[in-house]
């Protein structure tokens, strides 16, 4: 049986989400350390900058390539039957 998430969301898209949101957390953890308001306010812009381009990289074709189930990838392989007569059909 074919495992369902072969890729667990291993995409460009979801990287990039990935690596900016940790740059944004890292930068936040200094502004909880020192306390400044300004560094904060860096660390959510860096957060709500990672979370637009991970979307805009998936709306462009960069994320994860959606998985078929199995009774989808059945129809999916089902030949094209539009215009044809089967005998004996009802």
């Amino acid at each position: 049986m074919e495992q369902e998430h072969d890729d667990h969301g291993h995409s460009t898209a979801s990287w990039t989400l990935v690596i900016i949101v940790l740059i944004g957390a890292a930068v936040g953890s200094n502004a909880v350390l020192l306390p400044s308001v300004i560094l904060g306010i860096v660390a959510a812009v860096i957060i709500v900058l990672g979370v637009v381009a991970g979307k805009v990289l998936a709306l462009a074709g960069y994320g994860a390539k959606p998985h078929l189930t199995q009774s989808e990838s059945l129809l999916a392989d089902a030949p094209e039957e539009s215009g044809t007569s089967t005998f004996g059909a009802s």
